[in-house]
């Protein structure tokens, strides 16, 4: 597979800048066998059956994008994984992060981002990444993250707009109760109380997962040979409890549906044999054409880029070309793309 496989032409005003209100007022693509419907997020109680498991993932994303200053010199961060502590460290917080400029970066050196916030460069990688020691306890670190971080927005609404605090709400689903993520669970973003109270109503399940999403869902692919592009490693649970539901489901003949490309990657990732087994450790799946399902029938999930390995993983599960026919559609149709942009329910390829 080449890159150039999974290319197609977007429109810019085809972006979503912010959500729409209420939420699940988005509108939501339907693709089912050959055929498309177009309908809304508010539909999705219609268009699933009484027994369906619904899985979600319940991350809840920090204010991971930070602005300091080396010097006179601005720097812009974005935290992307915490390292652990040791024990001759223990009072200490590590986080490894993307810095730009980053390159003038030199170990030792001191970034500070308020007069009692400030972290000292402690390693570069190959990559472009920084490790930053805050040098603070987690309480500390947490407090000030909290008072002088923003919400880590994806690249491409931050070349159009500024973050803005109204971003601290529309970029946290009503799922999320587990920090960690530095990107958000996006097709969580559609859903609102009531219609949680109407697939209750239905007869529909719901099950959380955890999959602390990591700005490596927005790097690019790099290589025109697919296989031998690197997906970074997220950290994810699933418990032995939703592991058993969605097994008992299974067996009795009903669907799973996961609400969003990172529920449907861990559930893909901790499944053995057709089986879903408990799951506490990080995965680096990468979904591409040719994958063998194991768990998911049905997937709920924003439109993503061109040439992005989530395009990719939507086309291994629902067929390259329904999948370029199915985007076509949703651009001339005027559906609205990415992280704030509207959503599809894809049945999978049989």
């Amino acid at each position: 597979m080449r890159l150039s496989d999974f290319d197609f032409d977007l429109p810019p005003d085809r972006i979503a800048l912010h959500p729409v209100e209420p939420r699940d007022a988005a509108r939501l693509l339907h693709v089912q066998g050959h055929g498309l419907s177009d309908r809304i997020v508010r539909d999705l109680p219609d268009l699933l059956r009484e027994g369906d498991v619904l899985v979600s993932n319940d991350t809840k994303v920090i204010p991971a994008q930070l602005e300091g200053r080396r010097g006179e010199a601005r720097i812009e961060v974005t935290l992307l994984t915490e390292v652990p502590a040791q024990n001759s460290d223990k009072n200490t917080v590590n986080w490894w992060a993307f810095a730009r400029p980053g390159k003038k970066l030199r170990l030792g050196e001191e970034v500070a981002f308020a007069p009692d916030f400030r972290a000292i460069v402690r390693e570069k990688a190959e990559d472009g990444q920084v490790r930053l020691d805050f040098g603070t306890d987690e309480p500390t670190f947490g407090a000030n993250l909290a008072r002088h971080g923003w919400m880590p927005l994806p690249p491409y609404i931050r070349k159009s707009r500024a973050v803005e605090r109204r971003d601290d709400a529309d970029y946290q689903t009503i799922f999320a109760a587990r920090e960690g993520a530095v990107a958000a669970p996006t097709a969580g973003l559609h859903f609102t109380p009531d219609l949680l109270a109407l697939l209750t109503a239905k007869g529909i399940e719901q099950q959380r997962v955890t999959l602390h999403v990591g700005a490596g869902t927005f790097l690019p692919v790099k290589v025109d040979d697919v296989a031998a592009h690197k997906m970074h490693a997220e950290y994810g649970e699933v418990s032995a409890a939703t592991a058993e539901a969605v097994n008992r489901a299974r067996a009795d003949g009903r669907r799973i549906v996961a609400v969003g490309t990172t529920s449907l990657r861990l559930l893909e990732s901790a499944a053995r044999a057709g089986r879903l087994l408990p799951f506490a450790d990080s995965t680096d799946i990468f979904i591409t054409p040719g994958f063998k399902f194991q768990i998911v029938d049905l997937l709920m999930t924003n439109f993503h880029l061109p040439k992005s390995t989530l395009f990719m993983l939507v086309s291994a599960f629902a067929g390259r070309e329904r999948m370029k026919a199915a985007y076509a559609h949703a651009i001339a149709e005027g559906y609205r793309f990415f992280s704030y942009g509207d959503a599809s329910l894809l049945e999978r390829d049989a």
